[in-house]
């Protein structure tokens, strides 16, 4: 499979799982604090708090999106890492020197995301159990605080390098354009 068929096949399932998780949330659901804010609780007794204001449907609804989570974290990691990859080899054979030097490590931040998103759920998975203890709520909230930096700056290199991309393309286009014919009325 083609890196460009990969972004494709990828880009779709990230955007799938987004909408699912979106709908599974208990707080889309009327059921209470958001899955963001169970992930942010920090403390045992916050996170109790949650888990009890969702009652029953909202914990099988967290449940349910946090085992979803799980193939969110494969699509969403191996997209931001490839887009940044091909972002990486645009800017080094258009000589975007800074570009191909970030490129030699943020797109693997997208990766390293997933996998600290991955250590989240455990412990988030835990506590909706019930048997996080004290440890699973701030163990929670640091790993998805690691995630969100990390994805939030591959993500940023992507959005960048695309910009940067198509304001080539832009000002490549007007270069090569005819002139306007000056000479009509």
């Amino acid at each position: 499979m083609t890196r460009k068929r990969a972004l494709v096949v990828l880009g779709a399932a990230t955007l799938g799982f987004t909408v699912a998780l979106y709908l599974l949330d208990p707080h889309t659901q009327g059921s209470g604090a958001s899955i963001s804010e169970f992930e942010f609780a920090g403390t045992n007794s916050h996170a109790a708090q949650i888990v009890a204001e969702w009652g029953p449907e909202g914990r099988h609804l967290a449940h349910l999106g946090l085992l979803l989570d799980y193939g969110y974290m494969l699509s969403y990691g191996l997209f931001f890492a490839l887009a940044g990859f091909a972002v990486r080899d645009a800017a080094r054979t258009r000589g975007w020197r800074r570009m191909a030097k970030a490129g030699s490590f943020v797109p693997y931040f997208a990766l390293a995301a997933a996998c600290f998103d991955a250590s989240e759920n455990v412990a988030l998975l835990l506590t909706l159990g019930g048997n996080g203890g004290s440890f699973a709520p701030p163990f929670a909230t640091v790993c998805s605080s690691i995630k969100w930096a990390l994805i939030g700056t591959a993500i940023l290199y992507v959005l960048g390098g695309v910009a940067m991309l198509l304001r080539g393309r832009l000002s490549g286009s007007a270069a090569t354009a005819p002139p306007a014919d000056r000479s009509a009325p």
